[in-house]
């Protein structure tokens, strides 16, 4: 497909690098040598990358991170990024009371974990650790008194899922007690939207959804790899070529 696409993957969501990049590295790959195509260099341009909004410059940390790739130098670029410009990207559109939201609106849990687990790998800083503290804050005060998140007015599994993955991410506890209520952890929480035949749906009622089960499942292999001491999920520097 790469080959097929000439490298270009989409001209305007460069997320999907992103994602590429991160299954790749999984699999022990370099997402440097695909098919003659160099995936990690369309995030080396800062404007393209931060065009879609914030989870560009979130998913392109999370990316280049997971095997600790070196930014990539692109000449076409208008302005080329560093890591430092998407770390205070992500910075800057922190909202007042310690989240992040995709359109600038109310703090939305999934967008707050995920710019934490971006973070994550920077918190040796006073700046990110201040943040973090901030978004954990955040996202303790959303919780809902049953343990789920409300996200676009309803609470959802995925919202679960990552917030139990920026915790791991974060080297805290799955079990963190600021994210226990009425004695549910927050697996516990994501396992009450499990159904009979092994998938997660959405909220509650619905049947089972691919999306839901994905996140599900890595978020789930993020505390099994925090349990068993591993690294944290997208800190793939232990996955042999």
């Amino acid at each position: 497909t790469v080959k097929e696409k000439q490298g270009i993957l989409h001209t305007r969501k460069y997320t999907e690098y992103s994602r590429v990049i991160l299954a790749l590295s999984a699999l022990g790959a370099d997402a440097r040598e695909v098919g003659g195509y160099d995936l990690t260099l369309p995030l080396g341009d800062f404007d393209k990358t931060a065009w879609q909004g914030i989870n560009g410059p979130i998913w392109a940390l999370i990316a280049l991170d997971s095997r600790n790739y070196p930014m990539p130098q692109n000449p076409q670029a208008k302005t080329q990024a560093t890591r430092q410009m998407y770390i205070d990207r992500i910075l800057e559109c922190q909202l007042p009371d310690g989240g992040w939201s995709l359109g600038g609106g109310a703090s939305d849990p999934d967008l707050t974990a995920m710019a934490l687990q971006a973070l994550a790998g920077y918190r040796s800083r006073t700046d990110v650790s201040a943040s973090a503290d901030a978004g954990l804050s955040c996202l303790a005060q959303m919780q809902q008194e049953d343990g789920a998140f409300l996200s676009w007015g309803a609470e959802s599994s995925e919202s679960v899922s990552q917030v139990l993955v920026a915790l791991t991410a974060l080297g805290l506890s799955p079990d963190d007690a600021r994210f226990v209520k009425n004695g549910q952890t927050l697996e516990e929480v994501l396992l009450r939207f499990a159904q009979n035949d092994g998938s997660f749906v959405h909220t509650q009622g619905d049947g089972g959804n691919l999306l839901a089960t994905t996140q599900a499942f890595y978020a789930l292999a993020a505390v099994q790899r925090a349990r068993d001491g591993k690294t944290s999920l997208y800190d793939m520097s232990d996955v042999a070529p």
